[in-house]
């Protein structure tokens, strides 16, 4: 299934935390936060035409940014180009 965000809205996959810290620590899941940066996999027409955010661009967002979707069992979030904070380079 394909989706493709209308207006100005971007298709995020998050990009997963490492479960372990710097020492060695295991992370349990229910202590680990949402990450707040992921990958672009999807634009909107109207994004694609101002240049500024393409597909496969890693960016950063804010912690309440985006509505959750779940597509094909993979999780997204669907955000307007606003809440991307910058690009990841």
């Amino acid at each position: 299934m394909a989706f493709q965000p209308l207006g100005q809205r971007v298709l995020i996959e998050r990009v997963e935390e490492s479960t372990t810290t710097a020492s060695g620590i295991i992370i349990p899941d229910n202590a680990k936060e949402k990450p707040l940066n992921g990958k672009v996999v999807a634009i909107s027409k109207e994004i694609a035409d101002a240049g500024l955010i393409t597909v496969g661009d890693k960016v950063v967002f804010g912690k309440y940014a985006g509505t959750d979707l779940s597509l094909e069992g993979k999780e997204y979030l669907v955000m307007e180009d606003k809440d991307i904070l910058g690009i990841l380079k």
